[in-house]
């Protein structure tokens, strides 16, 4: 089953670009713009909305919903309802503290883990959509309120790591996309060799 509404998160506003909470509506916006894609506001769905009609499939729209994060999930099932696309041909796309930068994490259960974007698209769409997880850890100092390291900015060592690791993050996406849920799957979530075994 191929994937038909990609919804990446993130906060509207000058004061929200290039924070790491921000981060999906980042990589999204690469793979839009190397697609050739135009956004449209819509105010139907409170997003900004992009169509990508792909030979061989059915049409695939990207939304990047400006409720603000809290409530990303109203935007998104908006979106899901006015196409019929059913929750496990959505995709999310979205940062992840508990995971390292550079590493991207494909699943499709879980809760949503103190993101609230997640948490709002579990309430309106249910569980069973596909979580492009893209890793924006460690939270450094470990102490720092997990709120101000979301909307702080990456480093300029991190912001360095990103742009070497485009492509991977668009090639992912893109294998999510055209080739679905389990392969996406099983390329991508590739044991972090650093990561303590889980017990």
């Amino acid at each position: 089953m191929s994937i038909s509404l990609v919804a990446a998160l993130g906060n509207p506003g000058r004061e929200y670009a290039g924070t790491r909470h921000n981060f999906g509506w980042f990589i999204v916006d690469a793979f839009t713009r190397h697609q050739g894609l135009t956004w449209q506001y819509q105010s139907q769905f409170e997003a900004d909305v992009a169509r990508w009609d792909r030979p061989g499939h059915r049409p695939c729209y990207f939304a990047k919903p400006l409720t603000y994060m809290n409530e990303s999930g109203r935007s998104a099932a908006a979106l899901a309802r006015y196409y019929k696309i059913p929750t496990a041909e959505v995709a999310v796309c979205y940062d992840e503290f508990t995971i390292d930068l550079g590493l991207i994490k494909v699943s499709t259960t879980g809760s949503a883990g103190g993101h609230n974007g997640v948490a709002s698209l579990l309430r309106t769409l249910g569980d069973g959509f596909a979580r492009y997880r893209m890793g924006i850890g460690p939270k450094e100092p470990p102490q720092m309120d997990i709120k101000d390291f979301v909307l702080g900015k990456f480093t300029s060592s991190q912001q360095t790591l990103i742009t070497e690791s485009l492509d991977n993050y668009l090639n992912g996406l893109n294998l999510l996309l055209t080739s679905g849920v389990e392969q996406a799957m099983n390329t991508l979530n590739r044991r972090d060799p650093h990561e303590p075994d889980q017990p």
